[in-house]
């Protein structure tokens, strides 16, 4: 009876997800697979020790990452776009309390959700594909892998999906009991942030100013909303107004036939014009051109006076391989911001809520 479960459980998940994709024989095989595999581990879950581990789910949820990894390609081939969303999600997780999935909870009582913030609302996308991964791994092994290891992983396997590099996922985060709605709105950078600010606001969170441009790298996929790059396309600089070249131009006229200076807020743009569904070093490149669809973005060059920041621009546009690296190795060293751990915190049913 008990190893007949899993199998049921599984089926139900693919019910539920109402997905329109259609499963290869090799995916309900993986899937099933997974089911049975997991029922046979148990749920006891490891016991923390303040730090983040690799293989923390190997005896409880062992192949965790497969089953996330199964979803996030799921999701990102339905809409390529997800792919950033989900990335994205992680940055706003970590830099408000930290990587303790605070992101995902709903208002709730006197707690206003995360979502709500100016940063956010309307804006945050991607928490439905949390869900669903949930659903599944609770069904598979109950109470044992955290929403802040999803958010994790999931981000991780995002970049995956678009060519980017993958990285080790060192895991055993435990979600927040809290939102912190007042964090969200200040602690987030904005989209017309200042270099020293940007500088400001990572170096409050661990982060130096190498992580800072390897990070904002991330902006090589995605898209942005109108009312997040008006201020850039309008505010034009004593350089830009001497443009005999026509070397911001026509980028500009592109984002003003999109963007009025009023009106079509959520009007979307890509961050990379380039080739905006590839995790790739165009970003760099497009900086260099004077292309940044942010003004945060171009500030890395613009306000940059001493000429180290240019320099690591430079070498990542003329080395991908370069930039994936150092991306990695500051994703790892964001995921680790603030974490809770041991018995900090708790353990998640649902993401969207705290557990009564």
């Amino acid at each position: 009876m008990h190893l007949i479960q899993p199998y049921k459980a599984i089926y139900s998940c693919m019910l539920h997800s109402n997905l329109s994709l259609s499963f290869s024989a090799m995916d309900l095989m993986r899937l099933l697979t997974v089911a049975l595999i997991l029922i046979l581990c148990g749920t006891e879950t490891l016991s923390g020790d303040g730090t983040l581990v690799l293989d923390y789910y190997k005896e409880t949820c062992p192949l965790v990452e497969e089953i996330v990894r199964l979803n996030v390609e799921i999701a990102v081939a339905k809409e390529p776009r997800m792919a950033a969303s989900l990335l994205r999600l992680h940055f706003h997780d970590c830099f408000v309390l930290g990587c303790d999935a605070s992101v995902l909870l709903d208002t709730n009582g006197d707690m206003i959700s995360e979502k709500q913030a100016v940063p956010n609302l309307n804006s945050l996308r991607g928490f439905e594909v949390i869900d669903e991964i949930k659903y599944i791994l609770e069904k598979a092994c109950p109470y044992t892998v955290s929403c802040a290891d999803i958010i994790a992983i999931v981000a991780r396997d995002a970049v995956v999906s678009r060519g980017g590099l993958g990285w080790d996922a060192l895991l055993g985060r435990r979600d927040s009991l809290k939102a912190s709605f007042s964090g969200a709105n200040q602690l987030i950078p904005a989209p017309n942030s200042s270099l020293e600010t940007l500088i400001s606001n990572f170096k409050q969170h661990g982060l130096d100013v190498g992580d800072l441009v390897a990070l904002s790298g991330s902006h090589t996929v995605g898209k942005a909303r109108c009312v997040s790059f008006r201020q850039r396309v309008y505010d034009v600089s004593a350089e830009e107004h001497y443009d005999p070249f026509n070397r911001y131009t026509t980028f500009r006229r592109i984002l003003r036939s999109i963007c009025p200076k009023s009106g079509r807020d959520n009007e979307l743009a890509p961050l990379d014009f380039t080739t905006p569904a590839r995790f790739d070093n165009h970003y760099y490149i497009n900086l260099l051109q004077g292309n940044g669809l942010l003004g945060s973005d171009n500030v890395l060059v613009t306000e940059d006076h001493e000429g180290l920041i240019i320099e690591q621009v430079w070498a990542y546009a003329s080395n991908q391989e370069l930039f994936f690296k150092a991306f990695a190795n500051s994703m790892v060293k964001m995921g680790n911001i603030n974490v809770l751990t041991g018995n900090e915190g708790e353990i998640r049913r649902k993401c969207r809520f705290v557990n009564t």
